[in-house]
């Protein structure tokens, strides 16, 4: 499986926004810093590494994440779908690995999840993903949703959940834009996760 663009765009791979290092951390960035490593990440990594030049940012950022990742309204199995529609059509490879295998615990087919990941709409899938993958696409692709595609929505998950959806479209895009701007590495231990599209 391949992504057809590498995360950053082009042959150049140098990471552009590192890590600072701990001694030459600002106190807004070690207190983001231990609150990322206290919470459910665990850790900086991701996003939150370019973040981290821009601690209130990531902060609030962080915080929008979180709510959507794990208090939406969303079914575990189409929000983790979502975040993989918009890291292949974005290209970026860390939200991809990382989204990858929680989507397959949550009860995506990895076959489905395969089609995916050479950029074709999954020929077979049921009939929540595939409302999931319409919405997500028309907002990525044309920037807003149709008439029917709205209307699926609306029947699924209710006003609330059109909303959460279009948000979590939005935070996943900025978040693989911001990484793909920094040319944010992906950890080796993330990229050796099956379905890694190499």
């Amino acid at each position: 499986m391949t992504i057809a663009t590498p995360q950053g765009f082009g042959t150049q791979t140098h990471e552009r926004l590192p890590l600072p290092p701990a001694e030459h951390m600002s106190d807004a960035q070690r207190t983001v810093t231990e609150a990322l490593i206290a919470g459910p990440r665990k850790g900086v990594k991701g996003p939150f590494v370019p973040l981290m030049h821009s601690p209130v940012l990531l902060e609030r950022l962080a915080g929008v994440g979180e709510y959507l990742r794990f208090n939406a309204v969303l079914p575990r199995h189409v929000n983790e779908f979502a975040t993989l529609v918009v890291a292949r059509e974005l290209s970026n490879q860390f939200e991809w690995a990382v989204h990858y295998p929680l989507a397959i615990q949550a009860g995506v087919p990895e076959a489905l999840l395969e089609e995916l990941a050479t950029g074709a709409r999954p020929r077979s899938m049921p009939d929540d993903e595939a409302d999931a993958w319409a919405f997500a696409t028309e907002l990525l692709r044309r920037h807003s949703v149709s008439e029917p595609t709205y209307a699926a929505a609306i029947r699924r998950w209710g006003e609330q959940g059109v909303v959460e959806l279009g948000a979590l479209v939005g935070y996943f895009a900025c978040v693989c834009w911001i990484m793909n701007i920094a040319r944010t590495p992906v950890r080796s231990e993330v990229a050796a996760l099956p379905g890694f599209p190499a």
